[in-house]
């Protein structure tokens, strides 16, 4: 594909959201296109009486355009240069970037005004993952900027964009090194706690770093308390719990890769396996086939919908999971309970699980509201971007 930077006119009055700097255009809203409407073009955006209002990158479908400046620029070198360093600058002055913090979120697409990229930073390693074809074909910018970000910080950039990408143009490709040392994984510290860490075959870029904080929140739950950690991947809250000297803690997940992994992090972190127990199994089963009760519950599943069609079923499919899991709660105990679907807000998640109050007849009182931290942003004018939601809850 050649440079040619195509030109969008969208239709009378459709122009509003791009004035209020929402970065997505839908592809209802467009009048006409000047130039090859391929997949993955630059694209600039003018008003029906020819103003300037954007650039971003195209993409056939409901979203058309995902919006990357408000500003006419050249998409070179230097331009993702500086919103890396932008992205960077930002995660220094919040105190990300140290020796103690070796893991955390670069760039949070919309968030950092880069939709449809996500780069993550593991120790010297940064993963580097591609949602849109865009994104995908400036990797090559995208890594040039990084270097020069991080400099002698970093030893590799890792390209994870297959699965993350559309069928169709990722089916030729594999994820690889885009340059450096090609590591395949690597040990990082996060608040005190070492994990394994492996963006080769781990799910998304590896690690779930949007739990951060609400893993350090629940060890003030835990101390000499019974802990059921469900889907628990590598065992994030598992390993938070046993630090802050829960006396038991069981983690369930229904991939055998998971639990190795959870098993594998606990004994990184030193604890004797006699205070923990991992099961591989269909989570609602296990709670279903489960007599006896906790004092701390965690319930994180993956997203049951990706899009606004499934919605219906993914809230049903919460109310199941938080009716069995309340069952378990000890009377005075905890249940930590989050959803990240990004179609489900954050009012229909609270009734939801106030629905499954009602019916396990359970009394329940909202101790925090949750959500991902500060490396994970939220544009103010995308509220779409805050797709973790989480409640605490006290349990009678």
């Amino acid at each position: 594909m050649d440079n040619t930077i195509i030109k969008i006119h969208l239709k009378n009055k459709k122009d509003t959201f791009v004035r209020r700097f929402h970065p997505w255009i839908f592809s209802g809203a467009i009048a006409s296109i000047d130039g090859p409407a391929e997949d993955g073009r630059v694209a600039e955006v003018y008003s029906r009486q020819g103003d300037f209002l954007a650039m971003g990158h195209y993409h056939k479908g409901s979203i058309a355009i995902k919006i990357f400046s408000f500003e006419q620029v050249v998409p070179n070198a230097e331009f993702w240069y500086n919103k890396l360093q932008a992205a960077f600058d930002m995660r220094k002055k919040i105190g990300l970037v140290d020796s103690e913090k070796s893991a955390f979120r670069l760039v949070h697409g919309e968030g950092d005004g880069l939709p449809g990229l996500i780069v993550d930073v593991y120790n010297k390693t940064v993963v580097v993952q591609a949602h849109t074809i865009g994104m995908h074909l400036a990797k090559t910018l995208i890594s040039e900027g990084l270097q020069r970000v991080f400099g002698t910080k970093i030893t590799g950039i890792y390209d994870k964009s297959k699965n993350s990408l559309p069928k169709d143009y990722a089916a030729g490709m594999e994820n690889g090194l885009l340059w450096g040392e090609d590591l395949e994984s690597d040990v990082i510290i996060e608040n005190g706690c070492q994990f394994e860490v492996n963006w080769q075959t781990g799910q998304k870029t590896g690690f779930f770093l949007d739990q951060r904080d609400n893993r350090d929140l629940l060890r003030r739950f835990c101390k000499d308390k019974k802990v059921l950690n469900a889907f628990c991947y590598s065992g994030g809250f598992s390993v938070y719990a046993l630090q802050a000297g829960a006396t038991e803690v069981h983690s369930v997940d229904s991939s055998a890769k998971a639990i190795e992994l959870v098993d594998r992090n606990v004994a990184l972190n030193g604890f004797e396996t006699a205070n923990h127990q991992s099961y591989k199994d269909d989570v609602l089963r296990f709670l279903k086939d489960k007599e006896e009760t906790y004092d701390v519950i965690i319930l994180d599943p993956p997203a049951y919908a990706k899009t606004v069609s499934k919605r219906h079923k993914a809230v049903q499919a919460y109310k199941r999971l938080n009716i069995e899991g309340l069952k378990l709660v000890k009377k005075g105990g905890v249940l930590l309970t989050f959803s990240c679907s990004q179609v489900v807000d954050n009012q229909l998640f609270y009734n939801t699980i106030t629905a499954a109050a009602i019916e396990a007849k359970r009394k329940v009182r909202v101790l925090h509201r949750l959500t991902q931290p500060a490396d994970h942003p939220v544009n103010i004018f995308h509220p779409e971007g805050n797709y973790l939601k989480g409640l605490v809850l006290y349990v009678e």
